[in-house]
């Protein structure tokens, strides 16, 4: 092999945050495609609301920070300057885009008598009922905040929570914050039918409260005038822990989530009908400064509770659903153990039902063979299944190990509660190596069979969580090999003692081995080229933003390996570049799913090399993160692997090429079938289960 390859001369890379917005214009051109039932179009609205929050809380507020900190030496503050420039000029473009589709969507679902109305819209019928509910259910739950001194008012406000702005005007003006209290009202409010049941009105909390403000403060306030405008601000996601050793982990951890609470503003998005007058006020009493995002935007704040936007029409409204499938190689078996010990088995949530992953856990929680358990937990329902199997082996007498992460970003809290919940259950609970998070996907069991201990692992691209599985794709490996199931063994025990050595010849364990590898693969295909063979690599990928390998990519590119990627959201690689990039294609697909697994697959010569993993092609995940990637050894799951990732490579409804301008343009049909991948692959899967174990 040759390990002395020179990086290309020529290097160019996207900046990873505009190439999320772009990633983000997907999710929206979900919502403007008429093809997509209409009350998922207004879901894809919520989910684009959804993740700009989150990239303000985290990419914008991390621009920000190195901003603030120009004065270091190394500093790109120019850099920085122009980059969180163009950051804001695409976020307005991307606002515009918004408010027009979601006004094309209300249109749209006036035309199948669903009518989202304002109370001044309504009868009096409905208005009547409107002034009851809101006396009964909403009163009680408005406390507003007077902003009657000159301070800082922001650290009041709760971040994942929308505001009314309201001014009373006399000879002299008073200003109020009002919360919207959506989580404890429902936000979407369905009026009583008046005259016919087929037509439908949903009024919005937000809406309900503004019309009804004089209720509010009337009592306590004379004025002449009063109105409310909403306003929502976004705060930086990191957080601090302090370094007082007397502090348990768990109580510093929460403390440190406090932290986030009260942290910096990043965005102030308000609704662009406020007079200008007010605007001022609010700028000073929540102390925008020049570096924060003051984004006009429409009349609705906190979009990303329609996600859960209700179908009060007809089925067809909505996305068919797809009943889950059942393994053929779990189910010829009563026991979980006897299927993996018959053969490898491969899932694909969510095609597959995630109810085999909980057999799994609850079988290894009673079966008398059964010593112990080991799981890693990023994420978990908040009803978790596999907590409660976890709780029932302990009182079972096994040995349950439960590796914790508590840094698993926005799911902070929920992780600290079950910590101590398994915690007081018996189970011993570790929390992972500082400086690096674990995001593998394991769980490994220790079965006692002939007198011998036997190992069975699972080894997934997702996380153990019920709810996601039923809407991110993402693969599951259950093998006993005996390789894998020690090495996955050993990943718990680098948790415990990382400072020991550890070897892995078959997992790709960041950050011990995984970068190495990865390149020496690409390398190998690099040198299967030079010596007149072919060199092949496909990637499917979530982000590909690490630099090293992405100048390993070009520069094989240029050798002539021939490179197809799938990325779903950051991508620094930029694709079709003469010279640099001809032989790189990179498509990403948006649709009713969201794509999470991370797959790679190496020519080899014709002896194809597959792998899934948990990690990104990041820097974070390949060096600071505890991440598991494993070969798929079965030759038929190999191809199964491969033929998922061609249907998606022939998408024709659903693929967009990402290119150098980022201008998201949709993978060209020509004369070809039109295919929409998501659904081929069900198709398929179904089509395998039903031939694959009966051959």
């Amino acid at each position: 092999m040759n390990a002395h390859i020179e990086p290309p001369q020529t290097t160019e890379y996207f900046a990873k945050e505009l190439s999320w917005l772009s990633f983000n214009e997907r999710v929206l051109q979900e919502a403007k495609d008429k093809n997509n039932p209409i009350i998922e179009r207004m879901r894809f609205l919520g989910i684009f609301s959804n993740n700009l929050d989150e990239f303000f809380r985290v990419r914008v507020a991390d621009v920000k920070r190195r901003i603030l900190l120009n004065k270091l030496p190394d500093a790109n503050f120019e850099e920085d300057e122009i980059l969180l420039s163009e950051i804001q000029k695409k976020v307005l473009q991307l606002g515009k885009k918004f408010n027009h589709i979601h006004q094309q969507v209300l249109t749209d679902l006036n035309h199948h008598n669903i009518h989202v109305s304002r109370p001044d819209e309504l009868s009096e019928f409905h208005l009547n009922w409107l002034k009851n509910y809101f006396h009964d259910h909403v009163l009680q739950h408005t406390s507003p905040i007077l902003l009657n001194e000159n301070k800082d008012f922001s650290t009041y406000i709760n971040d994942t929570m929308t505001y009314l702005f309201v001014e009373m005007s006399d000879e002299k003006s008073y200003y109020a914050m009002l919360e919207v209290p959506t989580d404890r009202v429902d936000r979407f409010i369905i009026l009583p039918p008046e005259k016919t049941r087929r037509h439908k009105t949903i009024v919005m909390l937000d809406d309900v409260i503004t019309y009804f403000l004089n209720d509010v403060f009337s009592s306590f306030f004379s004025y002449k005038s009063i109105a409310g405008y909403a306003i929502k601000l976004t705060r930086d996601a990191e957080y601090n822990l302090d370094d007082e050793l007397e502090a348990g982990l768990l109580d510093k951890m929460s403390k440190g989530l406090k932290q986030r609470i009260y942290a910096e503003p990043v965005r102030l998005v308000y609704d662009q009908a406020m007079p200008e007058n007010m605007l001022k006020v609010m700028k000073k009493r929540l102390g925008v400064t020049h570096h924060d995002a003051l984004i006009p935007g429409g009349r609705y704040r906190n979009f990303r509770d329609f996600i859960s936007f209700p179908n009060v029409g007809r089925q067809y409204l909505e996305n068919k659903p797809l009943p889950a499938l059942q393994s053929s190689a779990f189910n010829k078996h009563a026991s979980v153990f006897d299927a993996i010990s018959e053969q490898d088995i491969l899932l694909y949530y969510p095609y597959h039902t995630f109810n085999h992953v909980l057999e799994y856990v609850r079988q290894a929680a009673f079966d008398p063979k059964v010593t112990q358990i080991k799981v890693n937990i990023y994420r978990v329902a908040s009803k978790s299944r596999l907590i409660s199997s976890l709780i029932n082996a302990a009182q079972n007498g096994k040995l349950v190990t439960v590796m914790v992460e508590l840094k698993a970003r926005f799911d902070e809290q929920n992780n600290i509660e079950w910590a101590k919940v398994l915690s007081s259950a018996g189970i011993k609970v570790i929390f992972g190596i500082p400086a690096l998070k674990v995001h593998s996907k394991l769980c490994v069991v220790h079965r006692k069979e002939k007198g011998q201990i036997v190992k069975y692992a699972h080894i997934g691209t997702g996380n153990f969580h019920e709810k996601t599985a039923k809407i991110y794709t993402d693969f599951s490996l259950f093998t006993r090999h005996t390789g894998i199931c020690e090495e996955s063994d050993s990943v718990f025990r680098f948790i415990e003692s990382s400072y020991k050595p550890f070897k892995f010849d078959y997992l790709m364990l960041s950050p011990i081995n995984a970068r190495e590898t990865l390149l020496n693969l690409i390398n190998n295909e690099i040198d299967h080229v030079k010596n007149n063979k072919p060199g092949k690599i496909t990637v499917k990928i979530n982000n590909l933003v690490d630099k090293e390998l992405v100048d390993r990519l070009y520069l094989a590119g240029q050798i002539g390996v021939k490179i197809r990627i799938i990325v779903r959201g950051m991508c620094s690689l930029i694709p079709g570049v003469p010279k640099l990039s001809d032989n790189i294609k990179v498509i990403s697909i948006v649709d009713r799913f969201l794509e999470h697994p991370r797959v790679m697959v190496f020519g080899n010569n014709g002896d194809e090399k597959v792998f899934i993993s948990s990690a990104d092609w990041m820097t974070r995940n390949l060096d600071h993160r505890v991440e598991v990637g494993v070969p798929i050894l079965d030759v038929k799951l190999k191809r199964l692997i491969v033929d998922i990732l061609e249907l998606q490579f022939k998408d024709r409804t659903k693929a967009r090429i990402i290119d150098s301008e980022q201008k998201n343009a949709y993978v060209r049909r020509g004369n070809r079938k039109k295919i929409r991948s998501q659904i081929a692959i069900y198709d398929y899967l179904k089509k395998w289960e039903h031939t694959y174990y009966n051959e």
